[in-house]
């Protein structure tokens, strides 16, 4: 048997040609959309219930990612794989549940044995299949129709094509709830707590100032006080304070400048070298804000006040640290 020809053309081609095919394949399924998906939207708002997914082989890793989703955009649901479901686990299905079937042929014999269960039980059933005329098809409340003309793989057998239509169709799902439901940024926050992308959502500035050292000097500190402020305090600046009021930032570029240019080190003090008006936001300020801010002014330290009152600093590194950054 001949070796295929793996040159960078033979593979640069072949990825895209797989890309065409999966391509054509979810522009089509809008097509492919009726009032079934209507129908199963309102179901599931409808259910004092969750959702359950169930597939085998691909088709089952399609419903784990679905179910994750649809858990992360505020509808409880569940995976079931339909070969244990037969052996024990089709008690996961209580009575006001909806079940999703996920099938390209729908004639798979772990589906063939779980359907009549599923109807004995009266959940609403909904295929998720690329032939109408499958079992699953036929004996679902509802269908999600998503046909491919071809699988990406050459020889139009691994599932390729098929499974990335499925996870399109779960997606659509997904937003239709999640846009019927209302659901905001906050929500999505109250999901995401230990993520980056909740922390966009939810950390403040003051929630991260909490953490960090407060430095601070008064007009009149030496300049050696000011270094040593500086250093101890880690964040590379050090706010100026009088009387409770802030009036200014001193940065450790302040200090580089002022070693350059002076000659008379022994006579200035902070309120010589510092920034007036240093650039700050409130406690209560999102996180994902400071660092906009902090983008625009090229700035590397960010003043935190509440109502006007000086409460801590936050490092650009901060940010970067909780992943606000990225």
């Amino acid at each position: 048997m001949s070796q295929p020809d793996h040159s960078q053309n033979n593979i640069l081609r072949w990825a895209r040609e797989a890309i065409s095919t999966e391509a054509r394949a979810v522009e089509g399924l809008a097509g492919h959309l009726d009032a079934d998906l209507q129908h199963v939207v309102e179901a599931i708002l409808r259910t004092q219930g969750r959702v359950i997914i169930t597939g085998v082989g691909k088709s089952a890793a399609i419903a784990t990612k679905i179910v994750a989703t649809l858990n992360s955009t505020g509808t409880p649901a569940i995976f079931m794989h339909a070969a244990d479901a037969v052996h024990g686990d089709l008690g996961i299905v209580q009575r006001h549940d909806v079940v999703i079937c996920i099938s390209k042929s729908g004639n798979t014999p772990e589906i063939k044995a779980l359907v009549p269960l599923l109807k004995r039980g009266e959940n609403t059933l909904v295929a998720m299949v690329a032939d109408r005329s499958s079992y699953l098809a036929l004996q679902a409340d509802y269908i999600l129709h998503t046909p491919v003309d071809k699988e990406a793989c050459p020889n139009n057998l691994a599932p390729t094509t098929s499974t990335t239509v499925q996870l399109v169709m779960g997606d659509v799902l997904a937003i239709c709830l999640l846009n019927a439901r209302g659901f905001t940024s906050e929500d999505f926050a109250r999901y995401h707590p230990g993520g980056a992308l909740g922390k966009k959502l939810y950390l403040t500035l003051g929630d991260i100032a909490l953490l960090n050292e407060v430095p601070q000097v008064v007009p009149g500190s030496a300049i050696p006080e000011v270094i040593m402020e500086i250093s101890r305090k880690r964040l590379g600046a050090t706010a100026v304070v009088e009387e409770g009021v802030l009036i200014g930032i001193i940065t450790d570029g302040d200090i580089r400048r002022m070693l350059v240019s002076s000659l008379h080190l022994e006579d200035l003090k902070a309120a010589d070298i510092m920034s007036k008006d240093p650039v700050r936001l409130e406690t209560d300020v999102l996180a994902v804000e400071g660092a906009r801010l902090m983008s625009e002014r090229k700035i590397s330290q960010l003043i935190v006040t509440e109502q006007g009152t000086y409460k801590g600093m936050v490092h650009i590194h901060d940010l970067n640290r909780e992943g606000i950054l990225s």
